[in-house]
């Protein structure tokens, strides 16, 4: 079916005019190579079987223990890299292959809700940095005592939006506070929302008068990436009500350029939900930031699991899921949703 498929790319490829499509072109090359990629990893993986059955017959027949372990220790990578592409061939969605903007929300609560948007924060960019993607820190807002009021960050890497999106809800913190002199235990909450960071082949118009520009000096230290001057930039698209903000450049020409980026990218992801006809639901997740709408829990007193509410997943080490150790999540959400 692959091969086929890159036949039929072909044909479309070397037809008269292709290129002058540059959106439509750099599609079809995109998905010429994810079909190429998948015959040579079959045919790679296939030789490399073969090759590895025939030395462990080898061993058998001779007694060779060690190389029968080394025959053991490439069948475990052989199953792992088969895993990654499985993941892999998995997001070949419209929009899978983009990089993502991720904002965090503290929900009510004060400081608890605000050091957890924090800890959130933390344990996305200790996986980002797992993986090898790039982060830039665009906007951030501190809470009065400790954590964040809000965070946007920018994310490189290959097939995050694909990997990401399922992360967009309510996450739920159960712990004994340490901000409470009683040691009660807390419930608090704060939210993700992650849409695809477009290119520029991507084409989004916005008419200036849906536009309300603000500037606005930072508030709090926010970092050694966030400036204290008065170049912030907030922009409001009033027909959606959509609200970008940038901080971390010292020029307001930059912030602004950066916040244009942003609401281009949030304006192309809502016409997608509202094409998907899941907009309320999504819109709903995000804007009420508590009971009732939470996607995951991280439960830490009175007994301590991380669960996915959605799909039933469970990790009952959440040290180390909070530390950034969230695969079984993001890979569990995917096989799901396309199971």
């Amino acid at each position: 079916m692959a091969e086929k498929k890159v036949s039929n790319l072909d044909q479309e490829i070397s037809k008269e005019g292709f290129w002058k499509d540059k959106i439509k072109s750099k599609s079809v090359i995109r998905e010429k190579n994810f079909f190429e990629s998948i015959i040579n990893f079959h045919s790679d993986t296939k030789k490399n079987l073969e090759n590895l059955k025939d030395l462990n017959q080898l061993a058998l027949d001779e007694n060779d223990s060690e190389t029968l372990i080394d025959c053991f220790n490439k069948i475990s990578t052989i199953l792992i890299e088969t895993k990654k592409f499985e993941i892999k061939c998995f997001l070949s969605g419209e929009n899978d292959h983009m990089g993502i903007y991720i904002e965090i929300h503290a929900g009510a609560g004060g400081t608890e809700s605000q050091d957890w948007a924090e800890m959130l924060r933390r344990m996305y960019l200790k996986w980002f940095d797992k993986k090898n993607f790039k982060s830039q820190l665009i906007s951030e807002h501190k809470g009065e005592e400790a954590g964040i009021k809000s965070s946007t960050l920018k994310v490189m890497g290959e097939n995050l939006y694909g990997l990401m999106k399922k992360e967009s809800g309510v996450h739920r913190l159960v712990r004994i506070s340490p901000f409470d002199s009683g040691a009660r235990r807390h419930t608090s909450f704060a939210s993700i929302w992650v849409y695809p960071s477009i290119d520029d082949s991507i084409e989004v118009v916005i008419d200036n008068k849906d536009l309300r520009i603000d500037t606005y000096r930072s508030s709090g230290a926010g970092g050694q990436h966030v400036n204290t001057t008065d170049s912030a930039v907030r922009i409001t698209h009033l027909p959606t009500k959509i609200v970008v903000q940038c901080q971390n450049e010292r020029s307001q020409h930059k912030n602004k350029e950066t916040c244009f980026k942003m609401l281009k990218a949030r304006l192309y992801e809502f016409e997608l939900k509202k094409r998907e006809e899941k907009s309320n639901k999504e819109a709903n997740s995000k804007t009420d930031i508590g009971w009732g709408h939470q996607i995951r829990s991280y439960v830490l007193q009175p007994y301590r699991l991380v669960k996915d509410l959605r799909y039933n997943i469970e990790d009952t080490n959440p040290d180390s899921v909070l530390n950034g150790n969230i695969d079984k999540f993001i890979e569990g959400s995917i096989f799901k949703i396309k199971s």
